[in-house]
């Protein structure tokens, strides 16, 4: 089961956050920030898999974007990998050139 998605930048900031379990707010950003120094300190010759507290993390780059989903132990981590590749190229054909223009993705987001 998936429990968070979140969209970050290379300079760790938070672009888009999506929990399917209650998270409280202070809890949140202690996660998010936690999470994104776990990814962005992986070189890219790493597993894209991460082991953390109770749940694993599975991430994707794109330019300057990294894509983090966490799951619970069960998820198949390869389905999830897929579906983040998935997601990035439905956004990618809706709002044209996501991968080379992240900022224009990111402001497009954002004003939904």
């Amino acid at each position: 089961m998936i429990k968070f998605f979140l969209m970050v930048n290379k300079q760790g900031q938070t672009r888009l956050s999506r929990y399917y379990e209650h998270v409280e707010i202070h809890k949140r950003t202690m996660l998010e920030a936690d999470v994104i120094k776990h990814c962005l300190s992986r070189s890219k010759d790493q597993c894209s898999f991460v082991e953390y507290k109770d749940f694993k993390l599975v991430y994707r780059q794109y330019a300057a974007l990294f894509v983090v989903v966490g799951i619970n132990e069960t998820e198949n981590e390869m389905a999830v990998y897929e579906l983040i590749h998935n997601f990035v190229e439905v956004l990618d054909k809706y709002f044209s050139r996501v991968v080379s223009e992240t900022s224009n993705l990111l402001q497009n987001i954002s004003s939904l």
